[in-house]
Formats: structure tokens, C-alpha cells, sequence
């Protein structure tokens, strides 16, 4: 099969978010079992900057706004994954990231931005094609390439298309007159199409053409099609609950893996467990806490926002100061919440540490010398750290949501708390600290969680199976 799977960024040339991890992961795991997985994303300069060789292969006039571009052939880094990139200096060369300028402001021209990238993913899956390789499926990727679908719809849907919903929470919204620019019928601007309020919505327009719509977990496709987690899609999710399917994200094994990870001090691995005592020795060193190897220590890493439930996690730091335990903080968010993080560091001297920002050694060193992970989200359509935190022998203490829910066996492999309150994860943390007490039971669970695979393999092997029933109803 030959999938060509269409992204606004991927890792390791640009990131931010998940979203990227998922991008430079699925495709070599998917080439991996044997499919032809090829990628299209936009020349950002960082993009132009990172790849190595690169020729050009097609020339695109006539597209979305008047906009001339050329289409460039790479490879992935780190992998033979080919890798189209589209080069339009006029839609992608800016100062900031790839969807804010350097003050955190989106580009008032992203409606054409991405509708470019839509518009040349349609092209490249159509028999209008200037590429000799044609793809059997198109893979999109939450709003920035939702429009993909829809000019494909008014191509005669040459072949089918999936698109996979990251977090729904974005939505790609934009004033009715950026119709003008789009080269659509106007016809798509109505219910059964892109309009949403009155607006158009380029993920609506994903979910309403594609043949398949995807999530990054099985809990969350239930969720967002329910209120609140719907965020106002709900009733067009549960119209087509029949084509909706949550697929599990996996991590990258190889930069997380414990008995490898140049990150930490010395040998840790399931063979090795020891090894964590040593981890959780130099973290309290780095960070400033007390040496005490039998206070239960717990790890955040997480952006500080409302919807990762930070203000739940410094809702019960006194408690946990005062039970013995102590608490390490990573990340960065929102102003007030970082000073709110701040000033529990303060009031506890050597039992709250924290730092503001991000530190790619820091989270490792976090997850390998914690004993237990809070995650408290509120939402969390998949997930990262509690799947790291198995993995390094770290129980994780999650809220019953998404792929938090889906990953984390109450009592077997962690914690998991059904309301999103102080109370509630008060309650599990306590169950921690009972029975990280028993220390036998607790590398038990330890072991239990180090046991879990959360391999890209499942999950390409999933994504494997959905094209094919796809591919095989046409």
C-alpha cells in the first residue's frame, strides 16, 4: 500500500507538540511492516535548514491565493522515510514558529497557509498528479491539513482519505471571506461542509469528507462525542461513530529506554532495577532536594495549564510535604501558574523543587528518578508521560481520561482517579505513598508497568489494518 500522509510538522525537524512525535514516528514504524508511508509537509526554513539532500521534483502554479510553489524530495532524518517538502518562501518564511510569530500571535494569512498544503496534498492524490508515484490513501493530520479531504471530494474522491484528530480542542476557525481564497465551491460553505457557526472550520471539513476519521486513543473517540469533550463537534462525531476509531499512539523506545539513556547517571533496566535508586539519589541532588532515599518522591512534567491539572498537583503538594514526600516540577504555561509553582518551591526548602521551562535531560532524569508521576489532565486525548513513566519503573498517578485511561491499569501498573478534583487525586496519592510503603508490592508494580509495550509497532500495525478495510471497500 502507498500512503501519503500529509502534516504540519514532524520530528526531529520541527515541533510543537505531539502532534510532531506522532508525524516522524508513524511513518518509518508503517514502512517499517512493509508500506509504502511518504510525507508532505511545509518548507518551514527550520524544515530547509535540517534536511539534508533534497531535489526538486514538481512545480505548482495556479494554487490557493495565486501562490506559486515547488515541491521538494528528501528523506526523513534518522530514517529512509521519503519526505516531500513545500516550498512557498511567501506562505512559510516567518520569523516565529510554524503557526505564531515570535510575540505568540497566529499569522493572520494561516487560512492560506494550510489551505495550501491541503490544496497540494489533493493534487498529489489525484490523477492530476505531477509525481509518478500515486498514493492509495491519504493520511491527514488534524486541522491544518482538514481541508485536504474537501478538495479532494470535489476532485471525484480519486482515492479515500483518513484523518486523524490530535486534540480536538483546535479547530482551525476563520471568518466566512477566507471562502474567497480557498478555490472551493461554494457549496461547501453550508452544515453538511465546512461552515461551523457561521465561519468555516478546517477540521470540520476533515471530519465531515474523509472516509475514515481516527483519534489517538480508543477512550477519547468515545469522549468527543460527548459534551464537553465534543468542543462542538459532538453531533457530527456521533453521526459518524461508524467510521470513528481511536488508535493508541506509541513512543519512540529507542530515545526512551531506560538501560540506554545517555540522560542518566548509570545502569537502570528491568534486569537492573537498583539502578533507580541511583537515578532518584543524583535527581535530588540536582534539584536541590533532600537525600533521603525513603521519602516518596513525585514528578511532573507538563505544560502548566488548566487542562494538565496543575492546579490540582500544587492543591496537594502541602499535603504531600506533609505526609514525608517530596515533589519535583518541569515545564512551562501559563504566567500565573508558574509563579503559583514558584511559590510552593519556596515555602518548601529541600521537598518542592521546580524549574521553569524545558530541559529535554531534565524529563528524563525526572521520569527515571521519581518514584511516581502525576497527570493529573483534565483531558488528554493520548498522552506521553504516563507511557514513559511504565516504562522506567515510574507508577503514574492519572486522572481516568483518554489515553491516560487506556494505558494505566488501576492498581496493576499505577493510579488512575475518576474526578478531576483536589480531593480525588489527594486520595490516590495517598494510595501511593501507602503502598510505595511496601516495598515489595511496589516493585511489583514497578516491574508490571517496565513490562507494558507501547511500541510505534501496534500502532502501525492497527493503522495497517484500518487502510486495508478501507482501501478494500472501494
Amino acid at each position: 500500500m502507498k500512503i501519503l500522509f500529509v502534516t504540519s510538522e514532524a520530528a526531529p525537524l520541527i515541533k510543537t507538540g505531539g502532534l510532531a512525535d506522532v508525524s516522524g514516528a508513524l511513518p518509518p514504524a508503517l514502512r517499517e511492516i512493509g508500506l509504502d508511508c511518504r510525507l508532505l509537509m511545509p518548507g518551514y526554513p527550520a524544515v530547509l535548514e535540517k534536511l539534508g539532500t533534497a531535489v526538486v521534483v514538481a512545480h505548482f502554479a495556479g494554487m490557493p491565493g495565486g501562490i506559486e510553489a515547488r515541491l521538494l524530495l528528501s528523506t526523513l532524518p534518522k530514517s529512509d522515510t521519503p519526505l516531500y517538502v513545500l516550498d512557498a518562501p511567501q506562505a512559510y518564511v516567518r520569523q516565529g514558529g510554524p503557526y505564531q510569530d515570535a510575540a505568540g500571535q497566529d499569522y493572520v494569512d494561516n487560512a492560506l497557509r494550510f489551505a495550501l498544503l491541503s490544496h497540494a496534498a489533493a493534487l498529489l492524490a489525484s490523477p492530476g498528479s505531477p509525481l509518478e508515484w500515486r498514493p492509495d490513501l491519504l493520511h491527514c493530520n488534524d486541522w491544518q491539513t482538514g481541508l485536504a479531504p474537501a478538495y479532494l471530494n470535489f476532485l471525484g474522491r480519486p482515492i479515500p482519505s483518513v484523518t486523524t484528530v490530535h486534540n480536538l480542542a483546535y479547530q482551525g476557525i476563520f471568518p466566512p471571506m477566507a471562502m474567497l481564497q480557498l478555490g472551493l465551491p461554494a457549496e461547501s460553505f453550508s452544515i453538511e461542509g465546512l461552515e461551523y457557526y457561521g465561519n468555516v472550520s478546517y477540521l470540520k471539513a476533515g471530519l465531515y469528507y474523509s472516509d475514515r476519521i481516527t483519534t489517538v486513543s480508543p477512550s477519547y473517540a468515545g469522549e468527543i462525542q460527548l459534551e464537553p469533550l465534543g468542543m462542538g463537534m459532538q453531533g457530527l462525531l456521533s453521526t459518524r461513530r461508524a467510521d470513528l476509531r481511536g488508535i493508541l499512539n506509541g513512543i519512540d523506545t529507542g530515545d526512551w529506554n531506560p538501560s540506554s539513556d545517555l540522560h542518566l547517571p548509570g545502569e537502570y533496566s528491568m534486569r537492573a532495577p537498583s539502578g533507580k535508586k541511583r537515578c532518584k539519589q543524583k535527581l535530588q541532588e540536582e534539584m536541590g532536594l533532600g537525600q533521603e532515599a525513603d521519602a516518596p518522591l513525585f514528578g511532573v512534567i507538563a505544560r502548566m495549564t488548566h487542562q494538565k491539572g496543575l492546579d490540582l498537583v500544587l492543591a496537594v503538594a502541602d499535603g504531600i510535604v506533609h505526609r514525608g514526600g517530596q515533589l519535583v516540577m518541569l515545564g512551562t504555561g501559563d504566567k500565573l501558574i508558574e509563579q503559583a509553582v514558584r511559590d510552593t518551591a519556596a515555602r518548601h526548602p529541600g521537598r518542592v523543587a521546580c524549574m521553569i521551562g524545558y530541559d529535554e535531560g531534565l524529563s528524563h532524569r525526572i521520569e527515571a528518578g521519581a518514584d511516581s508521576f502525576l497527570m493529573p489532565s483534565r483531558f488528554e486525548p493520548c498522552g506521553l508521560n504516563q507511557m514513559y513513566s511504565l516504562r522506567y519503573g515510574t507508577p503514574p498517578i492519572v486522572h481516568a481520561t483518554g489515553g491516560l485511561r487506556d494505558t494505566v491499569e488501576d492498581g496493576v501498573t499505577g493510579f488512575v482517579f475518576q474526578e478531576p478534583t483536589p480531593h480525588a487525586l489527594w486520595l490516590a496519592v495517598e494510595r501511593a505513598m501507602d503502598l510505595f510503603a511496601q516495598k515489595p508490592a511496589w516493585k511489583k508494580m514497578m516491574l508490571a508497568g517496565m513490562h507494558r509495550d507501547f511500541s510505534w509497532e501496534n500502532s502501525a500495525k492497527a493503522y495497517q489494518a484500518l487502510y486495508e478495510e478501507i482501501i478494500g471497500r472501494q
